[in-house]
């Protein structure tokens, strides 16, 4: 059977990941590289939050382990992966005093959406003017970073091992429907924060279902004055060797005949579709 599916995206956003702050400045999560250069992320972890919350995967029991105020927040030991699907594909920890720790890896593994486009130090200046002239109070101000972008992160999942746990196996079919309902999810994924929904739906994506369970397209997306470089993603799809699919929706970069031309896109809808039939073959 084919053992890996991986997938690259491409999104838009804006400020969509805030990190610790200081005084009244809230501060987006970001990375430098060499020369200078700024970048806004969004966490892995923040993704799988809002992937799990969406799909309603949220469920899987939890409770308190430990003495004291070192208690640590994990899933209850007696949780299967035959009843959630969050701890089949995202893994767990879980510890009982007389067996000790019980770990699962996760199948679904997330890198990080980074930008494609450095951030340049942009401020919103936030005020609570309108509750303030209620009671003729003075007004407060709070500084919050903001981006606008384009970001890229990769999914890759393990798909020999959806639905396998020890002794615990899931039938094909529950396989089938867990890893495209996530794909599903991830299609039209959003994130809510600060009062905003920010859309995280692909508007670029490449990959497929593979024989290797390599995250192939992860560190290929660059742009370059809103231009989509080609090359890195023509070459590793060339080195593959196996089938690819790659999904656009037209418009969105200014090389666009470029992108038509050289990678053959479909639409974002008609490659989710594709994966799903792809998954369903590795699992008849």
């Amino acid at each position: 059977m084919k053992k890996g599916l991986t997938l690259s995206l491409i999104f838009e956003a804006q400020s969509a990941n805030y990190g610790e702050g200081f005084g009244n400045i809230t501060a987006l999560k970001r990375i430098s590289r060499q020369g200078g250069d700024g970048y806004t992320y969004i966490s892995r972890q923040a993704l799988r939050y809002n992937m799990i919350e969406q799909l309603g995967w949220d469920n899987t029991p939890v409770e308190a382990m430990g003495s004291g105020e070192k208690k640590v927040i994990q899933y209850k030991p007696e949780t299967s992966i035959a009843d959630y699907p969050e701890i089949d594909l995202f893994g767990y920890m879980k510890t009982d005093k007389g067996s000790g720790a019980n770990t699962r890896s996760a199948v679904v593994r997330l890198s990080n959406a980074v930008s494609l486009e450095p951030y340049n130090s942009d401020l919103d200046f936030l005020t609570n003017t309108s509750m303030a002239k209620r009671i003729d109070a003075s007004n407060s101000i709070a500084q919050s970073e903001i981006h606008k972008s384009f970001y890229a992160y990769t999914i890759t999942i393990d798909l020999d091992r959806v639905g396998i746990d020890k002794d615990v196996q899931c039938d094909n079919g529950e396989k089938v429907k867990r890893v495209t309902a996530l794909l599903k999810t991830i299609q039209f994924l959003y994130r809510d924060i600060k009062g905003r929904r920010e859309n995280l739906a692909p508007v670029f994506a490449v990959g497929g279902v593979y024989e290797r369970k390599s995250p192939f397209f992860e560190n290929r997306f660059r742009l370059n004055k809103q231009e989509l470089c080609i090359a890195p993603i023509s070459e590793t799809i060339e080195s593959i060797g196996e089938n690819t699919l790659v999904g656009y929706i037209n418009g969105i970069f200014k090389n666009d005949e470029e992108i038509k031309k050289a990678l053959k896109p479909v639409v974002i809808s008609n490659l989710f579709d594709q994966l799903c039939r792809e998954v369903e073959a590795v699992y008849q």
